[in-house]
């Protein structure tokens, strides 16, 4: 008898609510928390909220699921007939999130195989996507979790800030990180280094990071041997995000898929109103 994969991610991983049930993709929310009260991302609070939130100075710190709500959906997999489970995650460097989910599997009632994505936003979307692909072929458990950690893997992401005082709020960088993006009106350009935030990049204004975040997503995919998918997010700035997103289809003639999506709630309490971050993920 196949063996029958069920995938299960994150809320971070901001899939399209049609996407993910299409593909059977289960969705665990991480939680907000606005001034004391925690709410689930997506259903109890969304980027708007958030970023209205913190432009009113409103305390926002972000929670993982708790071990119990991952251990509720591999229950739930294996009395729908799954025979294991690949969970993957946002980067375990920048959550708890996985580590939840390996503490639930020591009592699921079937295998279950967390990948730390190391990755975050679309860069780990498109990996669960990949994985249930891979399931929907009927692949093993260890195939689809191989393939959802080399997509993650090969992923880039990129982005900018209009200032590093959230993610230094939040631990996501250091202090002396972020006195870099006050300094001489620096506007700093970030990376995802083995699911770490680094500075990538000082630049002197907005507008030339901008331009500079297009042109490292550009090389990005340049570099890669094939199509590549790519997304852009964004905190609040709607309008800059679809203007980046059409010069990248005009320079990027191996794009086979353009997401542009807002950041969930969680990712948007950390990076602020302003963000704009584009993903390169090759097939």
């Amino acid at each position: 008898m196949p063996e029958r994969v069920a995938v299960v991610t994150d809320s971070t991983a901001h899939l399209a609510t049609e996407d993910a049930v299409e593909r059977g993709i289960e969705v665990v929310p991480l939680q907000v928390v606005v001034d004391g009260s925690a709410m689930d991302e997506g259903t109890g609070i969304g980027p708007r909220e958030v970023a209205e939130a913190l432009r009113r100075h409103v305390p926002v710190t972000t929670s993982r699921p708790s071990p119990r709500s991952f251990l509720d959906v591999y229950e739930s997999a294996a009395a729908q007939g799954a025979s294991s489970v690949v969970s993957v995650h946002l980067s375990g460097s920048l959550s708890g999130t996985a580590d939840a989910a390996r503490l639930a599997a020591r009592d699921a009632p079937v295998p279950v195989h967390v990948v730390d994505s190391r990755s975050l936003g679309m860069g780990l979307g498109f990996a669960v996507q990949t994985a249930a692909s891979a399931a929907a072929r009927g692949l093993t458990a260890d195939e689809v979790a191989e393939l959802a950690r080399d997509r993650a893997v090969r992923s880039s992401a990129f982005f900018y800030v209009d200032t590093l005082e959230y993610l230094r709020r939040g631990g996501r960088v250091g202090a002396a990180t972020a006195v870099v993006g006050t300094a001489l009106a620096i506007k700093p350009l970030l990376h995802l280094h083995d699911g770490w935030i680094e500075l990538l990049e000082k630049v002197r204004t907005s507008g030339r990071a901008r331009a500079r975040l297009e042109d490292l997503a550009v090389a990005a995919a340049a570099a890669a041997p094939g199509p590549v998918d790519v997304a852009v997010h964004h905190l609040d700035n709607a309008t800059r995000a679809g203007q980046l997103a059409q010069r990248l289809r005009e320079r990027l003639p191996s794009m086979s898929t353009l997401v542009v999506s807002e950041v969930g709630a969680v990712i948007g309490a950390h990076v602020g109103p302003g963000m704009l971050a584009v993903v390169i993920s090759p097939r």
